[in-house]
């Protein structure tokens, strides 16, 4: 019989107080830390009993999950985990886990071919692999574009409660321009990822002013459990990143029409794999080349794509935009002045 979600739940945080090595946890502790994470998850407030948690201790302990967690009492009073780099986070699938994946994958697939579940193509795709390569004890043939030194991450869920329960979050925060965090209050709509690396969006309490924050700048974060909630009423998640490279947008940004000259031996990428869903071929010329239209907000994420394609790509329109890659191409071209270029680099 597997676990129920309480269950989980207090196994969960019994797991985190033990990997806690910096403190010494009682019983009354770990009772208490249970207590709090079921109220917080669940709403429940009525307490754990004692008893509760030296069974849920005797399972961590056992093979009935699988966990045969390294539970020890020391001085007659202290829990830890005798092996300090050990987590039930770290616990090998076991046969019943594998069976019951490879179930959910099967029944996920009937459903690839419905519009409404196009989105999720990608993570089916990784649960079959996943499955199938610890199945069959192989490396996997698919490989996803991941950062495995990302930060941030730890975040996620927390705002991601807080979205869902209309929660305000205090936020100790350092973009990349500040020379300290600011701490403020802020209201989250929106987590979004782009290029592997996640952003929530939201309001900040003192200017009602849309922002994107990227989580790996979040150097603190804590709900605001007295501070009422504001409701979203400034953007449509729906409809915000339609005319969007990106995430970086104001609320009154204007699109713009960019038209830009892919060169013959970029073109293909180009269109094949188009800059913006509003991406249009305009005109293919007679040396090959190719002009495109997208009608976007201008962005520094819209001007990092076009960048990307160095002199392979050429603006035409807009003039300003043109003259920002102008005046950025020269700059660049001055990083590598051709006295201290390679010898070997033609």
């Amino acid at each position: 019989m597997p676990a129920n979600r309480n269950a989980l739940i207090r196994y969960k945080t019994i797991d985190a107080c033990l990997r806690n090595r910096y403190r010494q946890w009682t019983l009354e502790d770990l009772m208490d830390a249970c207590s709090d994470a079921l109220y917080e998850y669940e709403g429940i407030d009525k307490g754990i009993s004692k008893r509760a948690i030296q069974m849920d201790i005797q399972i961590m302990r056992s093979e009935k999950l699988g966990y045969n967690a390294p539970i020890s009492v020391y001085d007659n009073k202290y829990y830890r985990y005798d092996d300090p780099d050990y987590s039930i986070t770290h616990t090998p699938l076991t046969e019943q886990d594998l069976r019951v994946m490879s179930e959910a994958v099967e029944v996920l697939r009937q459903f690839k071919s419905f519009s409404y579940f196009s989105g999720m193509t990608d993570i089916v795709s990784r649960l079959e692999d996943h499955v199938a390569s610890v199945k069959q004890k192989t490396v996997p043939v698919i490989d996803f574009e991941k950062n495995e030194s990302l930060k941030g991450l730890e975040h996620l869920d927390a705002i991601y409660q807080a979205i869902t329960h209309k929660q305000t979050l205090l936020l100790k925060y350092r973009s990349f321009k500040a020379r300290s965090a600011n701490s403020f209050l802020f209201y989250p709509y929106l987590l979004k990822e782009y290029r592997n690396r996640w952003f929530v969006f939201g309001v900040m309490k003192k200017d009602r002013s849309l922002r994107n924050l990227a989580l790996d700048r979040i150097c603190q974060l804590e709900t605001a459990e007295k501070e009422p909630f504001l409701e979203n009423t400034f953007f449509d998640p729906a409809t915000f990143f339609d005319d969007l490279v990106g995430v970086t947008k104001g609320l009154h940004s204007p699109t713009e029409k960019v038209r830009f000259r892919a060169s013959r031996n970029d073109a293909p990428y180009i269109h094949t794999k188009p800059l913006h869903r509003s991406q249009q071929l305009i005109e293919r010329l007679e040396d090959g080349s190719v002009v495109f239209e997208i009608e976007v907000v201008l962005n520094p994420e819209l001007q990092r794509e076009l960048f990307g394609f160095a002199d392979g790509l050429q603006v035409l329109e807009p003039a300003h935009l043109v003259d920002f890659m102008q005046m950025k191409l020269e700059k660049a071209a001055g990083n590598y002045p051709r006295k201290f270029r390679p010898s070997h680099i033609s």
